[in-house]
């Protein structure tokens, strides 16, 4: 299965992780089974942008990002497509116009926040193969406000967001989410 393929795999378990924290009133509840879709993605072996940018060793494979970042996309518009025509009774459109009212530079920081989480996620998850690993961090980027690039795709997608402000803060998340996990990558101590 090419890379394409699994990063549309990827994002359409986003998808998935958003449609369940729409759908619960408890954002602690919402937060951790949003982390399903993270764990689904990881054991099958999915390419998920914030997951896997802050392993990139080599700049030959930077283009692996960009159609990694494109299936993302095309995963997180088919659930939520999928959601709209299943008749959900969700919404993302108050959470979207939040995100899109923050400053640039704030949603660039806590893009950064993020992709440490997600870098650690991922990191200790293949150190130790324990799901708390994927649980927590995604809780707390979920319960922090931090954005995270790919699941913005999916609550774009669904309040129908497709102006040139949000794909300019899409493109601020993507990059935002990839100097967090590389910075960790980089320069964290090693065991």
């Amino acid at each position: 299965m090419g890379i394409f393929i699994k990063a549309v795999y990827a994002g359409f378990m986003i998808g998935v992780g958003g449609i369940v924290y729409l759908s619960v009133e408890n954002r602690v509840i919402g937060s951790l089974l949003f982390s399903f879709g993270l764990l689904t993605i990881v054991t099958q072996g999915f390419y998920l942008y914030t997951g896997k940018i802050g392993f990139v060793k080599r700049l030959k494979d930077l283009p692996d990002m960009a159609v990694t970042v494109a299936g993302n996309y095309v995963g997180t518009f088919l659930a939520a497509v999928m959601a709209g025509g299943a008749g959900l009774t969700i919404s993302s459109a108050g959470l979207v116009s939040g995100k899109l009212d923050k400053g640039i530079g704030s949603v660039f920081l806590l893009s950064v926040f993020c992709g440490v989480m997600m870098y650690l996620a991922i990191d200790n998850y293949n150190k130790n193969k324990n799901v708390v690993f994927i649980m927590f961090p995604v809780m707390i980027f979920i319960l922090s406000g931090f954005e995270h690039s790919i699941a913005n795709m999916f609550y774009f997608h669904l309040a129908g967001a497709y102006g040139g402000k949000a794909l300019l803060y899409l493109l601020v998340m993507a990059v935002g989410n990839g100097v967090g996990a590389k910075v960790f990558d980089v320069f964290a101590p090693k065991a």
